[in-house]
């Protein structure tokens, strides 16, 4: 007889559900929540302006902890040491551990970290020095007089321009000769010396056994490339990497970045493509374009739920930067209920424009908003200067964030103490300001210049008039001659009756020059100098302009309390100096083609793009047209996309209108007077043009 047979199977006792200290599910949104849960693998987390990136990224953190990963196997990269000591305090106070043992910082603190403990194979000792920008400024000068460049006898650049040429060149990995093609053509002829400068100031940093700044990534890189038994243990080190804005990474940063997580592969990178603002300062758009190249497991997330603006003004922004052809497509959300549309005012020039805000500024204040809560938002610093000016008239107090006044800049006090000698000969402090502008003129001969030709009722003429003023002066003859021929051209009858045109005199033949060769931001700097020449068109005589400009130095407390506390200010901001901050009331002014988008930046390309077929076919991307911006194909395939100059511009608009919380305002003047004098029209930005008629109410400007 045949034995029935059941089985029964064994089955493991159900593990109890993981519990966690931290309420993930009543803490973050559904988007968020799947970013904090998402397994291990390279992740790319888009964020959206005002989408709660660094919640997303605490709360990851924390999670990861929760699940048994050690401190110490993180590695979270910010861009600021404050941004990484707030996440980390978060991450302590969610999960109550010691955050000491993650590794939190900047790409510089955590590169000189890791180079304290791998100095030697890189042959520097562990107690290398770290060169601050004051420091490197002067090594490199030393490396330029060790070189026995003439620098006092012609438009050598100064120790800060090289520098600021030598760190675009490491982190972006451009070509000296490009690179000068490109931004610096009046230093093309020094070529041959700036090569020999670099080359001495690195070994100048390597006999002292310093370092500077971009020396912690380009030796941090290195160690990657270059030394394996190092290599391996720094690519095993860390169990997950996360990294912030990953938007502003430059190149190299982004190859330590994929280097480090080769191994692992736990990557994740936060940021938003459509707030990549930052080539100027080498940052690369294509870093997080192309992400899922790069790592093709990657999982794609979006927070596009915004709690920072109205629906009216997110729908402004959506439809704005769908005009983009390069992005991740995304579409904001508002959490916030309904205000006003945005406001599209049209006036007549760039003084109804001040007149306009400072109208409105106090209208709002009247209504009970805060000065605080008001920010203006422009493109270039110099196009503040009429709001500026207009502001002090009427009292109302305000806050520059893009720089310092208008009038307290340095370029501006030069090119105006020329203008203070022919009105007033006997200004001493204009007199050695402008003689120290010159080659082989410092303190000394400028105070013996002025020391003898005070000595006469008429300085200007004395000047003008005699031979060398010194025995001491005599070897900076050629400067004293030049800056006689153009203070003998100003202050005729018919140029003292043109301010203007002296401005435009001063720099054409003498400080364009001395600009190129003294700043690293000599264009922004030249733009506020034509601005000031355009300013002046207004005034019928030099005197009348000083007079003006002396009147708009900041005002005593006493004078401002009639509008608001001391404390309490309107912000006045570019847009770049902006990107992170918010104000209730936002006004975007100068929207006009050439001035936003910026002319210069319309010129060249926003970046270079490499793709191959899958790329281009990938869900993720929006990529338009790219066969018709591609460059030559390459052999593998790859194509080079140039995205045009237009698109970083049609972001930087993006963030500018993403600051507004509750109401925003853009303003474009329709009139303005050009280099002769001669009013000519011009055409909204183009950023407004191509926004529907239904995203925002259309101000007309009228007058009593």
């Amino acid at each position: 007889m045949t034995t029935k047979v059941r089985r029964y199977t064994l089955k493991a006792p159900a593990k109890p559900a993981k519990t966690y200290r931290v309420r993930y599910e009543e803490d973050l949104n559904s988007e968020q929540l799947d970013v904090v849960q998402a397994g291990e693998g390279p992740l790319l987390v888009i964020a959206g302006a005002g989408s709660g990136k660094t919640r997303a990224l605490t709360y990851r953190v924390s999670r990861l902890i929760e699940d048994g990963v050690d401190p110490s196997e993180i590695l979270i990269v910010t861009f600021t040491n404050k941004a990484s000591r707030e996440m980390l305090s978060r991450v302590e106070q969610l999960v109550t551990i010691d955050t000491r043992r993650i590794w939190g910082g900047t790409f510089h603190s955590i590169g000189n970290r890791l180079l304290r403990r791998h100095a030697e194979p890189l042959g520097y000792r562990s107690n290398f020095t770290i060169l601050d920008n004051e420091d490197s400024k002067e090594m490199m000068e030393s490396a330029i007089s060790s070189l026995g460049i003439a620098t006092l006898e012609k438009r050598f650049p100064k120790g800060d321009v090289l520098l600021d040429i030598y760190s675009f060149l490491i982190n972006t990995r451009t070509p000296l000769e490009l690179h000068l093609e490109q931004n610096f053509s009046h230093f093309a002829l020094y070529k041959d010396e700036i090569v020999n400068v670099f080359r001495r100031y690195k070994e100048r940093k390597r006999q002292a056994n310093a370092m500077d700044f971009d020396d912690l990534l380009v030796n941090w890189k290195i160690l990657l490339d270059d030394h394996p038994e190092v290599s391996e243990s720094l690519k095993r080190r860390y169990r997950h990497i996360l990294v912030d804005e990953y938007q502003d990474t430059n190149r190299l940063q982004a190859e330590i970045i994929d280097a480090m997580a080769s191994v692992r592969r736990n990557l994740m990178v936060v940021g938003d493509d459509a707030q990549s603002i930052y080539s100027f300062r080498g940052a690369s758009f294509e870093n997080i374009l192309t992400f899922p190249l790069r790592f093709p497991e990657a999982q794609i997330y979006k927070l596009e739920t915004n709690y920072r603006s109205t629906p009216q003004i997110l729908k402004l922004a959506n439809h704005s930067i769908l005009n983009n052809r390069y992005q991740f497509r995304k579409e904001l959300q508002a959490v916030r209920g309904d205000g006003p549309d945005p406001a599209v005012v049209g006036v007549d020039d760039v003084y109804e424009q001040a007149t306009f805000i400072a109208q409105r500024i106090l209208e709002l204040r009247d209504e009970g908003e805060k000065l605080d809560d008001i920010a203006v938002l422009y493109r270039s610093h110099y196009q503040s200067l009429e709001l500026q000016m207009e502001l002090t008239r009427r009292l109302i107090p305000y806050e520059i964030r893009s720089g310092v006044r208008f009038f307290e800049q340095a370029h501006i006090k030069d090119v105006i103490s020329y203008l203070k000698i022919v009105t007033n000969s006997r200004d001493e402090l204009a007199w050695k300001r402008v003689l120290k502008l010159y080659p082989k003129i410092g303190e000394k001969i400028a105070a013996d210049i002025w020391g003898r030709i005070s000595a006469v009722s008429d300085p200007l003429d004395a000047f003008l008039h005699t031979a060398p003023p010194s025995p001491a002066a005599r070897g900076s003859s050629v400067s004293i001659n030049a800056l006689r021929e153009i203070l003998r051209l100003i202050s005729s009858d018919a140029m003292k009756r043109n301010p203007s045109e002296s401005i435009s005199l001063i720099v054409e033949r003498t400080y364009a020059d001395y600009a190129r060769a003294r700043f690293p931001n000599s264009s922004a700097r030249l733009d506020d100098l034509e601005q000031l020449s355009q300013y002046a068109l207004r005034y019928e005589d030099v005197e009348e302009f000083l007079n003006e400009i002396a009147l708009a130095n900041p005002m005593a407390g006493e004078d401002t309390a009639v509008v608001g506390p001391e404390d309490e200010k309107i912000v006045l901001s570019s847009v770049h100096q902006a990107k992170g901050l918010e104000w209730r009331i936002v006004f975007v002014i100068w929207l006009a083609d050439g001035k936003f988008p910026s002319q210069r930046a319309l010129r060249v390309p926003g970046g270079i793009v490499r793709v191959d077929p899958a790329m281009a076919a990938h869900p993720a991307f929006l990529l338009e047209g790219a066969d018709g911006e591609s460059r030559e194909e390459k052999q593998d395939g790859v194509r080079e996309i140039v995205i045009p100059g237009e698109e970083e511009e049609r972001r930087l608009f993006y963030v500018a209108v993403t600051r507004a919380k509750q109401e925003l305002y853009l303003v474009f003047p329709v009139m303005a007077r050009d280099r002769g004098g001669m009013d000519v029209l011009m055409e909204p930005s183009r950023f407004v043009r191509e926004l529907p008629g239904d995203v925002y109410e259309k101000w007309v400007i009228g007058t009593e």
